[in-house]
């Protein structure tokens, strides 16, 4: 619990230095406050926090939920958005922007200290799981390459499977290569004797 990046977003600065130090008593650091949507997607960019807090309906061009929409698109932090009220629509317009909480004003400790622990651990498991389709897929890729390249090399050299891929090991070891590496070399020169 506690020392998470925050930063905070409303046109309320009564309101941010409130939710402060509800946060900063519980060992979370605000790390930049603003007060519009264009000033708060600048300082997510710029000070890279650890969560953002946003009010759903913020002055000028940009509202909360759309600042909320770019910020998990980008995947830059888990967002929570707050309401003045339950407006109608809002929490499907929060669905759609991804948002993890939609707390609604005002906000009190005993529903912003859960909503920002959820929101935060929940992010960190999204985001391991989306690192491990990541790394699945890689190695999927990577034994499609070797396959396709030991099937090259069985139909050039007369190998069999297992010396084709012996082959293709003892290639990786010896120049400290990925296997993937020796793999796209087979097939690329393969192509060019064609």
């Amino acid at each position: 619990m506690g020392e998470n990046r925050v930063i905070l977003v409303d046109a309320d600065s009564v309101w941010r230095k409130n939710v402060k130090s509800m946060l900063t008593k519980y060992g979370h650091w605000v790390v930049g406050e603003a007060g519009d949507g264009l000033s708060a997607i600048k300082l997510v960019r710029s000070r890279e926090p650890d969560l953002l807090i946003i009010d759903a309906a913020l002055p000028g061009g940009m509202d909360g939920l759309q600042v909320a929409k770019i910020v998990h698109e980008d995947k830059l932090a888990p967002v929570i958005a707050t309401s003045s009220s339950d407006q109608h629509g809002i929490l499907e317009k929060a669905k759609e922007a991804r948002v993890f909480a939609l707390l609604i004003k005002p906000v009190g400790e005993a529903s912003l200290l859960p909503a920002v622990e959820l929101a935060l651990a929940n992010y960190q498991e999204i985001t391991a799981l989306e690192q491990k389709i990541k790394d699945l897929q890689e190695t999927l890729e990577t034994r499609k390459i070797v396959e396709r390249a030991k099937g090259i090399l069985m139909e050039t050299q007369g190998l069999t499977e297992a010396e084709a891929f012996k082959r293709m090991q003892r290639q990786s070891m010896n120049k400290r290569v990925n296997i993937r590496l020796v793999a796209e070399a087979v097939i690329m020169a393969h192509s060019l004797n064609i």
